[in-house]
C-alpha cells in the first residue's frame, strides 16, 4: 500500500517565522514531528511519501501515487487543510485524519473517510487491524493516556532536513497545570509520561547520523515537570552525549516559571545545551493568573526569576495574554512596561480565545458568550468569546500594544536589555555558510533598506564591543524583529479591513 503523510500549510503567523526562514533559505522551523513518528508505527512493507506543505507543493501525481492519505493538522493549519481534504476527496483518495485540530473538532470535516484520534499508540492499531480485515470504522478515540517508552523512533529518512531550520522530538506529555484557556490536559493529560534517556540519545543518535548539526526543539509542554528525572538521568546523559561531538547540538523548550526556583536545574540545562525557554507569563495581574487557574506564577517576582533564568545562560521567550474579564484597559500598558523591563525580545502576545476541551471554552458556551471555534492563532487581533471589555477597544489596544513592542526602538532596546543580563554560554561550534549568509542579508535588508537601520547598527555595535560572544543571537533576534514587524503589519491590515 501507498501512504501519503500529508501536513497542511501553516498561514502567516508570529510562530511561523515565515519571514525570518528567508534569511536562511529555509522553509519551515519545525518538521511535522506527529506524522514522522506515525509512520513509524506504519506496516514496513508499506511505502511512504511525506508531504510537507511548508516545504513542497501537493502535486497531482503525488495523489494519485497513494492509496492512502494521512493528514495530521493544528487548528491554526484547519485553512490548509479543508483545502487538502477537498483535493484528496476530488481524486477519490480515501482520508484518515488526526491530530489536535481533528480530535476537538472530528464533526467539522464530514467528507474524511476515517478519524483516528487521542494518541496513535493506542488508537492507530485497532485501525490498522480492521483495514486488514476489511472492517474498517470511521472513528477511533480513546480516554486513556500512551506509554511513551513504546514510541518508536521518528522516520526522519522521509524529510529533506535542509529545508528545515530546526528538528523536534518530544521527551514528555501531559502537564501538571490546571490553566483554564489551555487544551494541552485535554488532549494529553495532567499526569507526567517520559520517555527513557535511551530513547532520547537514540533519536538524537539517528538525527546526527543523517548529519543534522543543528538546533534541536524539545517539544514538551512542560519540559521540567519531572524535575528529579531531569537532574539524576537525562541531562547526565546529554551532557556526556555532547562531550562526545566536535560540536554543540543546541536545545530549547517551553516550561514553566518556577525553572527559576532551581539553580541545579537550569545549570544542568545549560551545560546539556539548552539555550532559550518558552515560559507562559500570561499577564502581570494577580487576578487575571488566579481566576484562570494560573497560581504557580503568582505571588513571585516574575521580573526577577526571568532575569535569573536568563543570567544562568538560557534566553526567555514568553507567551502573553490579553481579554481576560478581569482586564481593563490599563492592561496594555501594563503588558509593555513588563515586557520591556524584562528583556524578553520575543514576546508573543495575543487575545484570549477558547479552545474546545478547556474549561474557559465550557464556561463561555454556559454563559451564551461563546461565538465560534477558535482559529487556533491567538495573535490575529481576534477573539472567539464575547469579552467583558469592549471588543473595539479590547482590538484596539491589542494592535496598539503590538504596533509599540515591534516597532524597532522599543525591539531593539529589549535586545540590549536581554544581551545586558545574558551569559552567552561557551558552545562548541562553527561559523557555518548559514550564518554569514544571515548576517549578510541582514546587513543589506536590515542596515541598509530597512528604517531600524540606526537602531539595527547601534545594536550591533555594543554588543561587538560589550557583548561579542552574543552576537550571532543579536543578528538572529534582529532577523526575528523584521518577521514580527511583517506580521503586525499584516495583521493591521486585516483589522482595518473587518472593520471596515
Amino acid at each position: 500500500m501507498n501512504i501519503l503523510l500529508i501536513y497542511p500549510e501553516f498561514p502567516d503567523t508570529f510562530w511561523s517565522f515565515k519571514h525570518a526562514l528567508k534569511f536562511v533559505n529555509k522553509k519551515a522551523s519545525l518538521p511535522p514531528l506527529g506524522l514522522l513518528t506515525v509512520a513509524a508505527m506504519l506496516p514496513e512493507s508499506w511505502k511512504k511519501k511525506l508531504v510537507d506543505l511548508n516545504t513542497a507543493l501537493l502535486r497531482a501525481d503525488d495523489i494519485a501515487w497513494a492509496d492512502m492519505a494521512f493528514i495530521s493538522a493544528m487548528a491554526v493549519q484547519q485553512e490548509s487543510a479543508r483545502k487538502v481534504i477537498e483535493l484528496c476527496n476530488t481524486a477519490g483518495l480515501t482520508i484518515v485524519a488526526g491530530g489536535p485540530l481533528f480530535t476537538s473538532e472530528h464533526e467539522d470535516f464530514p467528507s474524511v473517510d476515517h478519524f483516528v484520534l487521542n494518541e496513535a499508540e493506542l488508537t492507530l492499531q485497532p485501525f490498522l487491524d480492521d483495514l486488514l480485515n476489511g472492517t474498517p470504522k470511521r472513528l477511533y478515540s480513546t480516554d486513556l493516556y500512551a506509554d511513551i517508552t513504546r514510541t518508536p523512533t521518528p522516520r526522519w529518512k522521509l524529510l529533506d532536513m535542509n529545508k528545515y531550520a530546526s528538528m523536534a522530538l518530544q521527551f514528555s506529555r501531559g502537564c501538571p497545570y490546571k490553566c483554564d484557556f489551555c487544551n494541552v490536559t485535554a488532549l494529553l493529560g495532567h499526569k507526567i509520561r517520559t520517555k527513557t534517556s535511551d530513547q532520547i540519545i537514540t533519536e538524537l543518535d539517528d538525527l546526527r547520523r543523517l548529519g543534522w548539526q543543528d538546533s534541536v526543539f524539545f517539544v514538551d509542554d512542560n519540559f521540567i515537570a519531572h524535575k528529579t528525572y531531569l537532574k539524576k538521568e537525562l541531562l547526565p546523559r546529554l551532557i556526556a552525549w555532547q562531550k562526545g561531538y566536535s560540536r554543540t547540538i543546541r536545545f530549547y523548550t517551553e516550561c514553566s516559571i518556577n525553572l527559576a526556583d532551581d539553580q541545579e536545574l537550569m545549570s544542568l540545562m545549560v551545560e546539556a545545551g539548552f539555550g532559550m525557554v518558552f515560559i507562559g507569563i500570561e499577564t502581570p495581574d494577580d487576578a487575571a493568573l488566579h481566576a484562570c487557574g494560573k497560581q504557580h506564577n503568582t505571588s513571585r517576582d516574575m521580573l526577577s526569576n526571568i532575569r535569573k533564568i536568563q543570567q544562568s545562560g538560557m534566553e526567555v521567550q514568553g507567551g502573553f495574554i490579553v481579554g481576560f474579564d478581569s482586564d481593563t484597559p490599563s492592561i496594555f500598558q501594563k503588558q509593555i512596561e513588563f515586557i520591556q523591563k524584562s528583556g524578553i525580545v520575543t514576546a508573543m502576545v495575543g487575545i484570549l480565545q477558547a479552545l474546545p476541551g478547556t474549561r474557559l471554552y465550557d464556561r463561555m458556551q454556559k454563559e451564551g458568550r461563546l461565538l465560534h471555534n477558535s482559529s487556533g492563532d491567538n495573535a490575529d487581533s481576534n477573539t472567539n468569546f464575547v469579552p467583558v471589555m469592549d471588543l473595539d477597544l479590547l482590538r484596539k489596544g491589542y494592535t496598539d500594544m503590538m504596533n509599540q513592542l515591534y516597532a524597532p526602538k522599543y525591539y531593539y532596546r529589549r535586545i540590549r536589555t536581554l544581551l545586558s543580563e545574558y551569559r552567552a554560554p561557551r558552545l562548541k561550534r562553527r561559523v557555518r555558510f548559514d550564518d554569514m549568509l544571515a548576517f549578510a542579508r541582514s546587513t543589506v535588508l536590515l542596515g541598509v533598506v530597512g528604517r531600524e537601520r540606526f537602531q539595527y547598527w547601534k545594536m550591533l555595535i555594543w554588543t561587538f564591543f560589550n557583548r561579542q560572544h552574543s552576537l550571532p543571537l543579536a543578528v538572529t533576534l534582529a532577523i526575528y524583529g523584521h518577521h514580527f514587524r511583517k506580521v503586525c503589519q499584516l495583521h493591521l491590515k486585516e483589522v482595518r479591513r473587518s472593520a471596515g
